[in-house]
C-alpha cells in the first residue's frame, strides 16, 4: 500500500491529497529516510510523521483495505510517540490560546471591554 494512502486510511490526515503534500514536503519518513508519496509500506515499517510541530512515530502492523473507523486504528498501527512530545503538544495548545502580541490587529472583545472600563473609571484625585 502507498504511504500516503496508508496515512489517510489510519486517519492521520483528513484527505489523501494532504497526506501526499506532506510526503512531498519531507514531513514523512519511513525507516529514517525521506520518501515519495508512492513508496510502498509493509508491516513492521517505522513511520515518522511531522504534524503540528510534533514528530509522531508509529509502526505499521498491517495495511487496511480502505479508510477505517477511528476505533479500529490501533489494529493497523502501533503508536510509539514519546510522552514528552505529547506533553509538548499540550504546552503549545495553552500558549497559543492566551498569547497575542500587543498592537497585532484589531482588539478582541475582551480588549475592547478592558479599554472601555479603563476610560469609564473615575479618577479619585479630581472628584473631590
Amino acid at each position: 500500500m502507498r504511504v500516503d494512502k496508508y496515512l489517510w486510511c489510519i486517519r492521520y490526515f483528513k484527505t489523501r491529497s494532504i497526506a501526499t503534500k506532506a510526503c512531498k514536503e519531507g514531513k514523512i519518513r519511513v525507516n529514517g529516510s525521506l520518501i515519495k508519496p508512492s513508496r510502498e509500506i509493509y508491516p513492521m515499517d517505522k513511520i515518522t510523521v511531522r504534524k503540528n510541530q510534533i514528530n509522531y512515530e508509529l509502526v505499521v502492523l498491517d495495511t487496511p483495505d480502505n479508510r477505517i473507523a477511528a476505533k479500529l486504528v490501533d489494529i493497523y498501527r502501533k503508536d510509539t510517540t514519546p510522552k514528552e512530545a505529547l506533553q509538548k503538544l499540550d504546552l503549545l495548545k495553552y500558549s497559543k490560546e492566551y498569547y497575542r502580541k500587543k498592537g497585532a490587529g484589531r482588539p478582541t472583545k475582551k480588549d475592547r471591554r478592558d479599554i472601555d472600563d479603563w476610560y469609564d473609571e473615575p479618577l479619585n484625585d479630581s472628584e473631590e
